[in-house]
């Protein structure tokens, strides 16, 4: 118990391993649920995934993640962004093959977090340096600019509606209504869309006949190289967000995180494991609910194993599900087109935070390369196997760069 319980002095934080009152603690924690909600809900409804199952492995896996650092970092366990654009472009396999990715770059994320605890975190500076992850960050983000595109000229006055509430909640709203301007967004939209009659009629039929209660959807992954190849790009995001998470409530809290970095890889790790195998999209530490432990002061993990059982209990209930997937392609449109560029703009940002020297050649190259590669979704076929443009932007920069960053060794002055 954090003091008595009620009160949180000047200057003081709740830590980790602290809580408030029983009744204050579940308060927070469903602040941090109204905080994932609608980032966690988006991906599912954007890549055709079932959203109570997604919404399942994420309270599992945020529980597990809590575990496994020993209660030391408090984060939630959300739907991941960067796995967005590789199921989009991987519908055509179906959805046995998408969860195959997801596996996979579940189990890769799972070896990373182990060679880090082994290692020390420094190594993954060292294997991918600032240049390389803000690269592909941002050509993750900016390859689906097409898709978010077409989905808002498919009903561009919803969509227009929903862009104009994402952007004036994000700006002018204050505290934690800031903060949710994309959901506020989404349900903006679909009020409009319901008005104006803009909902699909057969989804909304299909929400009246839901069960209240029933149980997440269960599906098993396949595997197939071209989707896996697409897919494994993505643990770069998933190892800069958890990193980065760790060291902004390391900032936060004054204490030093650095050696649990490899525990929170490994918690992330087998939490997308899980949900590939079970029918879930991959989770990510959540920088949304950062912003309500700075309004709140309050980082204990209690709150969020409030946060995970209520995410559990609301998994069970078809009529839930049936209700977000009445959000139309205009308000996807809408929240899509803020979404994918903020993840690509994380990658500059990553650049701008190490201050990356883009007058030195082999910086400047090797980025131009990738991220064409990626925005343009360059698709070649080897064998049997098609790669596309995250594929190939990755792979690119991840080999280019240190061979170029060694041949300029040799470079005469």
């Amino acid at each position: 118990m954090h003091g008595d319980g009620r009160r949180i002095g000047e200057g003081e934080v709740v830590a980790p391993g602290e809580r408030l009152t029983w009744p204050r603690t579940v308060g927070i924690g469903m602040q941090h649920v109204i905080a994932m909600f609608g980032a966690t809900l988006l991906v599912p409804t954007i890549t055709g995934f079932p959203v109570t199952t997604t919404l399942l492995f994420s309270g599992i896996g945020t529980a597990l993640f809590l575990i496994i650092t020993r209660g030391r970092i408090p984060s939630y366990l959300g739907s991941s962004f960067a796995f967005i654009a590789p199921l989009t472009a991987s519908q055509s396999s179906g959805p046995a093959a998408q969860l195959g990715g997801v596996a996979a770059a579940g189990l890769l994320l799972l070896v990373v977090g182990i060679a880090v605890k082994l290692a020390g975190s420094r190594v993954i500076d060292a294997v991918m340096p600032p240049v390389v992850t803000g690269a592909v960050v941002a050509l993750i983000g900016l390859n689906l600019a097409p898709t978010a595109v077409d989905s808002f000229e498919s009903q561009p006055l919803i969509a227009g509606v929903t862009l104009l509430a994402i952007l004036l909640v994000t700006v002018l709203g204050p505290g934690l209504l800031g903060r949710l301007g994309i959901l506020v967004g989404v349900v903006v939209g679909w009020v409009f869309a319901a008005v104006i009659g803009g909902l699909a009629e057969e989804r909304v039929t299909a929400l009246r006949e839901a069960a209240w209660f029933g149980v997440p959807e269960l599906r098993g992954p396949t595997f197939e190289w071209s989707v896996i190849a697409l897919t494994l790009p993505v643990v770069i995001v998933l190892i800069a967000e958890n990193v980065g998470h760790v060291k902004a409530v390391s900032a936060m809290t004054g204490r030093s995180l650095d050696d649990v970095a490899g525990d929170a890889l490994v918690a992330d790790g087998l939490a997308t494991t899980l949900a590939g195998f079970g029918g879930g999209s991959g989770t990510t530490t959540y920088a949304e609910n950062i912003g309500v432990m700075a309004a709140t002061r309050v980082y204990s993990t209690a709150a969020y194993w409030v946060a995970a059982a209520t995410a559990v209990v609301l998994a069970f209930s078809p009529k839930f599900g049936a209700l977000v997937f009445t959000v139309p392609n205009g308000v996807i449109g809408g929240a899509t087109l803020v979404l994918y560029g903020l993840i690509g703009v994380l990658g500059v940002r990553i650049w701008m935070d190490a201050e990356v020297d883009f007058t030195d050649p082999v910086n400047l190259t090797v980025v131009a390369a990738a991220l064409v590669a990626g925005i343009g979704d360059l698709t070649l076929t080897i064998g049997s196997v098609e790669l596309g443009g995250i594929a190939w932007g990755s792979v690119g920069i991840l080999v280019a760069y240190p061979v170029m960053r060694s041949l300029a060794r040799f470079r005469k002055p």
